[in-house]
């Protein structure tokens, strides 16, 4: 008996080690999930710092967007003013050759009419460069969204309901109205 009872040992012993392995196959796949479960964390928590990067980023990005804006619109005129520099120039120089003693005043004030002509010559010019363009008005048919009429007059020679005068010139700026011309409109025939 003593060889039934090893062999029944054994057999409990088979046996208890079969009812222990689901425990173990348990404690495995409790460790692999509690791993994945760490490691999955982890991945999370690395994605959500790449995010809030890229969300500071983006931030940064907007505010010196609108900062670069604002002094671009700060600035706009720069070059435009540049330009009209260099008529200041021409003015003081026409205004110091006016000034000047010695020159009789005839010639002085030839001297003067040329710069204030070449001033005015240049202005033009870089109105031009900028596509600010003068309105015909002169001669033409009154347009109430370009010219502003100040009065009427009768006039023999220029129809009615057209420019006979022109007190201040108008302005467009590329296609769009700068000012208008402020004129005199034809009333017609005297009659």
């Amino acid at each position: 008996m003593s060889e039934e009872n090893k062999q029944e040992e054994i057999l409990d012993d088979i046996e208890s080690i079969g009812e222990n392995i689901p425990e173990v196959e348990e404690a495995v796949e409790e460790d692999s999930l509690e791993k994945q479960l760490a490691a999955a964390l982890a991945d999370a928590a690395e994605q959500k710092n790449q995010m809030l990067r890229i969300a500071a980023e983006f931030d940064n990005y907007k505010k010196r967007m609108i900062r670069d804006k604002a002094t671009a619109l700060k600035y706009a005129g720069e070059p435009i003013l540049k330009e009209v520099l260099a008529t200041v120039d021409n003015l003081e120089r026409a205004v110091a050759q006016s000034k000047m003693e010695g020159i009789e005043a005839e010639q002085g004030l030839s001297s003067l009419r040329e710069g204030v002509q070449l001033t005015l010559k240049s202005l033009i010019t870089t109105l031009e460069k900028f596509e600010v363009t003068p309105i015909k008005s002169l001669g033409e048919a009154f347009d109430p969204t370009n010219h502003e009429a100040l009065t009427m007059e009768p006039s023999d020679t220029v129809p009615e309901n057209h420019i006979l005068t022109e007190f201040e010139k108008g302005y467009q700026y590329k296609d769009r109205l700068l000012r208008a011309a402020k004129v005199v409109v034809s009333a017609g025939d005297k009659k």
